[in-house]
């Protein structure tokens, strides 16, 4: 199902007794990090600090913060249903008779016929703020790392779009909130919205901005989700939700934002401004040291009556941005098969912080099969931001550390079965001596064939494998046992 917008998703998660309300004072400085990652580690519920020290609006965070409650967010029972969904749509099979041709012809038109409607009018605009009544301090801003450079407004959805072409892009960044007006822009790199400030800055122009707080679960995650930049982030939340996404025309910039967002902010960034942006406490677990970042300068603050404030707090894993990328890794599936069909599985462990490393399985079919599929996947979006791949036979599971481990341990002669290389890594990556680039290793863990070298007598030894009928006889004696 489609949640209308983020209340009506606390509200389920409230019925269902996933959401646990606070409501004595907290302070947004270090105290609720403390009680959200407390949480997070236990596997326990979404949060509504009614009484956010400071602010004037209550503040909901870990809402994501279980692959359940991920799940639950978009609107299915499991993350790997809307792989599937998408898988359905990419499978290539020609349609057998009329009916096959309609349903070839509906799985297609899934992807393009749920595109925004524009409406009017739109409870985001319920209260208006301009000019000097804006006032960022309204807003419950964690600062959440003893060292971290001030209050950091996270969770925010940035609109830009292209100067040139008007092509739209929604991302997630995280917005340092400088001072009552101004909040600093960290995009990175290999960003689309540092693409179209690019352009706007070589034009000598000001690129408009708006940040949406508090929206619907389905376009919070798609503003997170590695799309090409050629597909629209609310033609996917649309498909997500099964519904189209209402927006509604910002009230001084060029833009548009969902008309159910809880707040939106409104401003210019100025060509060639930037201000010091830092430190943080970053998703990588370490702090990200201060580097100068465009300021945007608010113009208009609007909101609903009564928002609600939606945040996040990241830091070393496990924390609530584990889930989403969970969802990431298991939605995407299909795509990354379609790029790379032998693929049969990947996990990205949340302890690698998801770009630092990929686990795959393969149908290993010819010598040095593993090799080919490591280089394809640094040369696949965002995954070439891996700086460790290990590859595994398809019979591995490869949510299975330990099995992983394993093979990675046992079945690898590291005078022959790594691949190193040097290229591009995440733009919050410390580890690597230039920033943006750096080595990266391959681990072929796969059983090795004749053809690639592997000269022992008898080739590649059988695994030991328990007889089944043993299995079964022990299973259905278990008790007896006394175990």
């Amino acid at each position: 199902m489609a949640w209308a917008d983020l209340r009506a998703f606390l509200t389920h998660l409230d019925r269902a007794g996933d959401l646990h309300r606070v409501r004595v004072p907290v302070d947004p400085r270090l105290e609720v990090t403390e009680i959200v990652t407390r949480v997070v580690r236990a596997g326990g519920p979404a949060l509504l600090f009614e009484r956010p020290e400071g602010a004037d609006m209550p503040l909901a965070i870990n809402v994501f913060g279980t692959e359940a409650r991920m799940a639950a967010a978009l609107g299915v029972e499991r993350l790997d249903d809307i792989g599937t969904r998408i898988g359905e749509m990419l499978r290539p099979e020609l349609p057998v008779g009329f009916g096959g041709v309609r349903s070839a012809l509906g799985k297609a038109a899934q992807l393009t016929s749920l595109p925004p409607r524009r409406v009017r009018t739109a409870p985001c605009q319920d209260v208006v703020l301009k000019g000097s009544d804006v006032d960022l301090n309204l807003l419950p801003g964690v600062h959440a790392w003893p060292q971290d450079g001030g209050k950091f407004l996270n969770l925010g959805l940035t609109h830009t779009k292209h100067p040139e072409t008007g092509a739209r892009n929604l991302g997630m960044y995280r917005l340092q909130q400088h001072d009552a007006r101004t909040v600093g822009m960290h995009w990175q790199i290999h960003k689309d919205s540092n693409a179209h400030h690019a352009v706007a800055e070589r034009r000598g122009e000001r690129l408009p901005v708006a940040i949406a707080f508090g929206c619907d679960p389905a376009v919070t995650y798609a503003s997170s989700a590695p799309l090409p930049a050629e597909i629209d982030e609310y033609l996917f939340a649309g498909f997500l939700r099964r519904e189209r996404v209402e927006m509604v025309d910002c009230l001084t910039v060029p833009l548009q934002v969902p008309a159910n967002a809880q707040v939106v902010l409104e401003g210019w960034l100025e060509p060639g401004e930037r201000i010091p942006e830092g430190p943080f406490g970053d998703h990588t677990g370490f702090y990200t040291p201060v580097e100068p970042f465009p300021a945007l300068h608010i113009d208009v603050m609007t909101m609903q009556r009564d928002p609600v404030f939606q945040g996040i707090v990241v830091g070393r894993p496990p924390q609530e941005d584990g889930p989403m990328g969970k969802a990431t890794e298991r939605i995407f599936l299909p795509l990354i098969r379609m790029m790379i069909p032998e693929i049969v599985d990947y996990d990205l462990p949340e302890a690698g912080v998801f770009h630092n490393c990929a686990i795959v399985s393969i149908e290993k079919r010819f010598p040095k099969h593993a090799q080919k599929v490591m280089n394809a996947v640094w040369g696949a979006g965002l995954l070439s931001l891996s700086k460790l791949i290990i590859v595994v036979d398809a019979d591995c599971d490869v949510h299975d550390y330990h099995e992983v481990a394993w093979r990675a341990f046992g079945n690898v002669d590291y005078a022959h079965d790594l691949v190193t290389t040097i290229g591009p890594v995440d733009h919050l990556d410390h580890a690597s001596y230039e920033q943006f680039y750096g080595g990266k290793v391959g681990v072929d863990a796969t059983r090795k064939l004749p053809t690639e070298g592997y000269r022992r007598d008898g080739g590649w030894p059988e695994e030991i494998v328990m007889d089944p009928d043993i299995r079964d006889r022990v299973t259905r004696r278990w008790k007896e046992y006394g175990l």
